[in-house]
């Protein structure tokens, strides 16, 4: 089974503008992705994919990592991410490369670990599902019964009603993709998808699973690497 790993990194973050590039713990954000991407055995390739001039030359600064010069069409904020995927099997295909399944690394998730991608992709082989994806556990605190809408001051159920089920060990568990590791079979992509029908859980802690998308998340990401947790 041959696996490659993706990680996208376009250039045009509007709401932290150049943000695959900046600096994150002393290397830009993207380098993170990359590195986990290298140590990580499951991947047999790596490659990066980008419209970024300054992301494709971090790239081609690391030993065997392809650097893809993703079409401009394929980098909006609202691409679908599958259109950079095809493109980058294109790309691979073209040069006589193809590949059974597809990892993606997103560098806005720093704390991914190598050990995170190959649980994912091992879990994706392992259970003969089309996907895989890191998830994370929902806090107590956003679970949807707790969810309010406001009529006037008054507070009413947005989902249903709590019935007295206040307290965390009185909830169901409930999880979220994390967005850090993606990973399907290429059988599955061919029909312009990533999260298919049959779709695995990789379980990733709370302390790892950052997604930065604003200023406040880069902040917040830059504690949590400092402290080590």
């Amino acid at each position: 089974m041959s696996v490659l790993g993706l990680v996208p990194a376009r250039g045009g973050s509007k709401r932290l503008p150049g943000k695959n590039v900046k600096a994150f713990g002393g290397k830009p954000l993207v380098a993170w992705a990359i590195e986990a991407g290298l140590g990580a055995a499951m991947i047999d390739t790596l490659a990066v994919t980008s419209d970024d001039p300054k992301v494709l030359q971090i790239a081609r600064g690391y030993e065997g990592v392809v650097a893809i010069d993703r079409p401009r069409e394929l980098a909006g904020d609202r691409s679908p991410a599958v259109d950079y995927v095809t493109h980058a099997l294109g790309v691979f295909e073209a040069r006589g490369a193809r590949f059974d399944s597809v990892a993606i690394v997103q560098p806005t998730s720093p704390l991914t670990l190598p050990d995170d991608i190959d649980g994912t992709v091992r879990l994706l082989l392992a259970s003969g599902a089309d996907s895989a994806a890191s998830i994370v556990k929902l806090s107590h605190d956003v679970q949807p019964l707790k969810m309010k809408t406001l009529d006037g001051d008054r507070l009413l159920p947005y989902f249903e009603d709590e019935a007295g089920r206040m307290m965390a060990h009185q909830l169901p568990e409930l999880y979220v993709r994390n967005g850090a590791v993606y990973a399907a079979r290429t059988s599955l992509i061919a029909t312009g998808r990533i999260i298919g029908e049959d779709c695995r859980g990789y379980r990733m802690p709370r302390a790892r699973s950052v997604d930065i998308n604003d200023e406040l998340d880069f902040l917040f990401a830059e504690f949590l690497a400092t402290r080590n947790v």
